[in-house]
């Protein structure tokens, strides 16, 4: 079946909207700021975004000519941001393009990838590239899922260099939901899918992978901002038994005390909102990295869900497997805070029409989920030709597999199968997590 162009097109002029939209929320003085130290200025992820779109698609897929080399090459490919190092400085660090250049050679790859989209041959059977339109979907996906690397870098950025939107208004109200345990009967849940089932996917979810789970127990509700701070209180980041060891370095090399996304005021705990510190809502997800999720799960007396265990949790059901955890529904606010619905998370279990077969809140919204699987392929995995480094670079057991979604993750990626990966100890993403265990009785309420 030909690739369907219009909706195509709509979905790339909707990423670029929203992406200038996003870069419009940051003022000058920012622009040539790392508001993380371990990547790249903002000026960088500007050109990032169309250079890659044109790159992959018109040079790479089609044989297009350059618009301009320099800034093709300079823009091409971000980072894996580690823990203590950032990319290296160099000569072209101290020449990033003017705002201006920057925006000029941005409206010419639009326009190139947008002629390509309506009028070019891309979709070839056969075509390492283009065979279903490979490189099309790539693209697009890519910048949805920058745009949420874009929010949590423009997180760290100080208040007063971004642009307080109208009406922005933290929903902070809520009673901490009651701490309940799921038992998730044993069965089994696919991981993965097969290339000829779907139009499009990532390498890494490929190809279909079936495993028995046996019966476990997992939290209803992500770990709130209430519970973790009892870790806190307790002294939790003060006590290395609770830690890997190499958990434990990092949180006495970079003095870590909190979560990343918490501050405190004169003996006070606030949030760091996108727009505004608002005081600690307790009933929100917490924020934090696989090792203090690790930390907190063990301090608890159990342990993070692994891969299969959340796919059992979040899309398994009695009579079979769901694309989504309600069902087959497309989803929508009313599903869970996902697809940009809010700048911050929302108090946990006010989605219940989102919530799995056997009851669980929030596996797909409002942050996504640690497990404890390291990130490696499924068997039959082949390197994609339109992005060959997008995983293969990542398989080197240094790096844990996120499942669900975030407020800022795109509609478009609201699939079963898909995959996200940060190493263990970077805090910076919309990460939360919920408790597992084999006998639930035995852990700390």
């Amino acid at each position: 079946m030909p690739l369907d162009r219009p909706p195509l097109i709509d979905w790339y002029r909707r990423n670029r909207a929203r992406s200038r939209a996003l870069f419009d929320l940051v003022d000058d003085e920012a622009y040539y700021t790392k508001p993380i130290a371990l990547r790249h200025p903002i000026v960088f992820y500007e050109g990032h975004l169309p250079a890659f779109s044109f790159n992959t698609l018109v040079k790479k897929a089609l044989g297009g000519a350059s618009i301009d080399g320099r800034l093709e090459t300079l823009f091409a490919r971000g980072i894996d941001p580690h823990e203590t190092a950032g990319p290296k400085e160099t000569a072209a660090d101290a020449a990033w393009p003017t705002r201006e250049v920057v925006h000029q050679f941005a409206e010419e790859a639009d326009h190139q990838v947008l002629r390509a989209l309506a009028n070019a041959d891309v979709d070839r059977p056969g075509d390492a590239l283009l065979d279903r339109g490979e490189a099309v979907f790539a693209i697009l996906e890519h910048e949805a899922m920058h745009q949420e690397t874009l929010l949590y870098m423009w997180h760290r950025l100080p208040l007063a260099r971004k642009r307080r939107p109208a009406g922005y208004s933290p929903r902070t109200n809520g009673a901490p939901p009651r701490h309940e345990w799921i038992e998730i009967p044993a069965g089994r849940a696919t991981l993965g899918v097969d290339r000829a089932a779907v139009p499009f996917g990532w390498d890494n979810e490929f190809s279909a992978l079936t495993c028995d789970v046996p019966a476990f127990a997992i939290e209803q509700h992500d770990v709130t901002s209430q519970q973790f701070l009892e870790f806190v209180d307790a002294g939790g980041y003060r006590d290395q038994q609770w830690w890997r060891p190499e958990d434990w370095e990092w949180v006495q090399r970079e003095q870590i005390t909190h979560p990343l996304f918490w501050e405190v005021h004169d003996d006070d705990w606030f949030w760091r909102g996108m727009f505004a510190l608002v005081p600690l809502p307790a009933a929100w997800p917490v924020y934090v990295s696989n090792a203090e999720a690790r930390a907190y799960a063990r301090w608890r007396g159990g342990r993070l869900p692994t891969e299969a265990e959340f796919q059992r949790a979040a899309f398994g059901s009695p009579d079979g497997e769901r694309l989504h955890p309600w069902g087959c529904e497309t989803p929508s606010a009313v599903h869970g805070v996902f697809d940009f619905s809010s700048w911050d998370p929302e108090p946990a279990g006010t989605h219940p029409k989102g919530n799995s077969a056997w009851n669980v809140h929030d596996l797909v919204g409002n942050g996504w989920e640690w497990t404890t699987t390291p990130f490696g392929p499924f068997p039959g995995f082949r390197a994609m030709a339109s992005y060959p480094e997008y995983s293969a670079d990542f398989f080197d057991g240094e790096h844990v597999v996120m499942k669900g979604a975030s407020p800022a993750t795109a509609r478009e990626l609201l699939r079963p199968t898909f995959r996200n990966w940060f190493r263990p100890r970077y805090p910076y993403v919309y990460a939360t997590f919920r408790c597992a265990t084999d006998r639930p009785v035995s852990l700390r309420n």
